[in-house]
């Protein structure tokens, strides 16, 4: 697996990340531990470093997970974890909170749980509007400075909230959407982050499972599966989408690759600082993930990929509007 560096921070990742969300929150039930774990370290052995969680993720479970799983071969791994929830006692998220004290008590029990000495990147998960994000920056920086964090991100902020951080705090890493089926970070987010050397660590890079053409109009999803209420994946939006897929697919076949593996190699070409994190639950497609890193896309194939795909209106919103409202700031 090639490595590449996030901006100018000098912080060295595996091309692919994983994203660790799905094992246990998210998209139905959680995984079976062991298995989770397994598929943790074959991602290692197949040479991913980079490994994303959140205190979110369950909550907590995700992070003691991870922990557990990357014990023997810490020293080896990137362990990326976020901040900026409040949780009920049914573990449901209650709010924001970004306070600097919050701050602190988030970092100090996910070094716990995450059987660490150190977080190697901490993001701030959403924006809260309630608290200057020059406090937000000014706290992580306190943590970097005692030891407990080495690096700190930012996750979907928008571009005076990543300036007025970074002038505080260098970020070394933003982490929001950005695939073939959601390019809006093109517009703003990739040349400031080019501007500032800050890296950008996509999340969802296969469209939330649907840009790897495994998804049609008839899927169901379970119960507690995000993607009940997300716009695009209504039934009628998933029909009107399919032709991107099929067009994914069309590209793929002639490159004897899969479809996720053109999506993730499309990405991996548009900047050398942009590090996808792709998340499975399923050993195969770990596989077909890490095996992107490979695909050599040229210029007339990125050409093509855009000429088609610009022809492409990709139907429905990305979030609803409650989870809307959170993004961008």
């Amino acid at each position: 697996m090639q490595k590449r560096k996030l901006g100018n921070s000098g912080l060295e990742v595996s091309a692919i990340g994983l994203g660790c969300m799905g094992l246990s929150y998210g998209y139905g039930p959680a995984t079976d531990t062991k298995e989770a774990i397994a598929l943790i370290r074959t991602a290692f052995e197949r040479g991913v470093t980079l490994f994303d969680s959140a205190e979110a993720y369950g909550p907590y479970k995700n992070e003691e997970l991870l922990g557990e799983a990357l014990a023997p071969i810490r020293d080896k791994v990137v362990i990326a974890t976020k901040f900026g929830f409040d949780f009920d006692q049914k573990g449901g998220q209650s709010g924001m909170n970004s306070r600097p004290e919050h701050i602190r008590q988030v970092a100090v029990a996910a070094l716990k749980r995450l059987k660490t000495d150190v977080i190697d990147l901490f993001y701030q998960h959403r924006v809260d509007p309630n608290v200057p994000i020059e406090d937000v920056a000014g706290t992580v920086k306190d943590l970097i400075r005692e030891g407990k964090v080495k690096h700190f991100g930012l996750s979907e902020a928008g571009v005076q909230t990543i300036r007025r951080a970074h002038a505080v705090q260098p970020v070394t890493a933003l982490q929001s959407e950005y695939s073939l089926w959601w390019r809006e970070p093109e517009q703003e987010i990739l040349p400031t982050l080019e501007e500032l050397g800050i890296g950008f660590v996509p999340f969802s890079p296969l469209g939330k499972g649907f840009l790897t053409g495994a998804i049609s109009e008839t899927t169901t999803f379970d119960s507690t599966d995000f993607r009940n209420v997300v716009p695009r994946f209504t039934p009628q939006a998933r029909k009107a989408n399919q032709g991107l897929v099929d067009l994914l697919g069309e590209i793929a076949a002639r490159k004897k690759r899969t479809s996720a593996q053109i999506a993730l190699a499309w990405l991996l070409a548009q900047k050398p600082w942009i590090v996808p994190i792709p998340g499975t639950t399923k050993l195969h497609r770990l596989e077909e993930n890490v095996g992107a890193a490979t695909v050599e896309l040229t210029p007339d194939d990125l050409r093509s990929i855009n000429d088609a795909v610009s022809k492409i209106t990709v139907q429905g919103d990305r979030y609803p509007p409650h989870l809307q409202a959170r993004v961008g700031r």
